[in-house]
């Protein structure tokens, strides 16, 4: 009686979450190519216009990393209309913000603004696309300004080169194996004709998806997107290359020494299937009851009962082509980075070997309605989620229906699928350890 209480409420749970976050839009074409996705939420005065572009690290060459995401700075500069150093300026003088990111996969850009500057809005980010000035000042100053971010964000911050040694060690032939923010030797290498032809390269309305989201009229909406992009002329979009990694049949042994730290670290890494897949999903169920929260298995065990840890956790890489699962740990006390890894074994291989109770199983479902109803929470989460699993899931009504595809894993998918990727002779077992101190001469 109790399980069956227990489904019912879960099944109504489904259908309010389905039903409360129904997301409206509308998708078409221009004759260039480039994709279009509109959704209209009068809830609040404003307006989201983005731009994501199907360019990221992994279409670099092995002697230019880091073009993608210098390019995220470097189209900040400014256009033949827009002077070098107004693009922020324009955008905060008429109430809005603005920002970008990039991945291995894709390159977003976007603007908020006031409902009453939607064509502001789609104004700057053609221009972005049919005007933009790449030349050796604005080459010259954004080079400093990454180098900057690499020291900050990387090489001087504690644990900061975890994902470049990760990366480094899990992937031979994928371009996933270096950072997005790349090597600064090889910027410092390229010339200005080899940014222009980058540009050139992604940087096409048939390559990119843009959405409108929030309070606008449709039919104006359409208008200004016709006058303002419908003039930009359609590229040779670049074929994606195909990368294969062999599987990993035996465990991978590696040592990074970080000159920033004190305390070593366990870096236990496992290469996952493409985030299209249903077994990254299943995956991304394991991973949060493993190691999510204060509440999950591995930090109830290895923080809060045996003292053992400092800090314990993961992260998940889902990405177009490959993802990773890295678990890490910081050994507290007289324990090594052994006994932390020795726990983490005997959690998988429990998950391996028995069904995770109802209760847990329930809690998760819980936790990722929760999430789901979160990302779409915000016109931004919104807008985001829409050129995502436009440009990299080829569906965007995942955005409604991604949480039906969750509910649908059972507990035994869970056993199975822990049981063909966590296994010892498929990871990467990183000693992140302290520099040694150099003798004095």
């Amino acid at each position: 009686m109790k399980k069956s209480i227990m489904m019912l409420s879960a099944a109504l749970m489904l259908g309010g979450v389905a039903s409360a976050q129904k997301v409206a839009f509308e998708e078409y074409d221009l004759d260039n190519g480039l994709h279009v996705i509109l959704h209209h939420d009068p809830s609040a005065p404003v307006v989201i216009t983005s731009v994501m572009y199907h360019v990221g690290a992994k279409d670099e060459s092995p002697d230019r990393t880091g073009f993608a995401h210098f390019f995220e700075h470097l189209l900040f500069e400014g256009t033949e209309n827009i002077k070098r150093g107004e693009w922020f300026k324009i955008v905060t003088s008429n109430g809005g913000t603005n920002n970008a990111n990039t991945t291995d996969d894709r390159t977003y850009y976007y603007e908020i603004f006031p409902s009453n500057n939607l064509e502001l809005g789609l104004w700057m980010e053609s221009e972005r696309l049919l005007h933009p000035i790449i030349n050796k000042i604005g080459v010259d100053t954004q080079n400093e300004v990454v180098k900057e971010e690499k020291r900050t964000s990387y090489d001087n911050r504690p644990y900061g080169n975890i994902l470049t040694a990760v990366k480094e060690n899990m992937f031979k032939n994928h371009p996933y194996r270096w950072t997005t923010i790349g090597s600064m030797k090889d910027l410092d290498a390229a010339t200005l004709e080899e940014f222009q032809a980058f540009n050139k390269k992604f940087y096409l309305p048939n390559n990119a998806v843009l959405v409108v989201a929030g309070d606008f009229e449709k039919k104006q909406a359409k208008e200004w997107i016709q006058k303002y992009f419908g003039v930009i002329a359609k590229g040779e979009v670049t074929p994606k290359k195909t990368y294969t990694e062999e599987p990993i049949t035996q465990t991978i042994k590696a040592t990074y020494e970080d000159p920033n730290i004190q305390i070593p670290m366990l870096v236990a890494t496992y290469r996952t299937p493409s985030m299209k897949s249903r077994d990254a999903r299943v995956l991304d169920l394991i991973s949060s009851y493993l190691s999510d929260g204060k509440s999950s298995k591995l930090y109830k065990k290895v923080v809060d009962d045996k003292k053992m840890a400092l800090e314990i956790g993961a992260v998940g890489f889902s990405q177009e082509d490959y993802g990773m699962y890295i678990l890490y740990g910081l050994p507290m006390g007289t324990f090594t980075t052994n006994d932390i890894l020795k726990e983490i074994d005997e959690e998988i291989v429990k998950i391996q070997t028995d069904l995770i109770s109802e209760k847990d199983y329930q809690k998760l479902q819980n936790k990722f309605d929760n999430n789901f109803v979160n990302s779409n929470s915000s016109i931004e989460g919104i807008a985001n989620n829409l050129a995502s699993f436009y440009l990299l899931y080829k569906d965007v009504n995942l955005i409604n229906t991604e949480i039906e595809l969750y509910h649908s894993i059972t507990r035994e998918e869970i056993r199975e699928v822990a049981k063909k990727y966590l296994n010892p002779n498929q990871r990467l077992l990183l000693d992140y350890v302290p520099a040694k101190a150099k003798p004095l001469n």
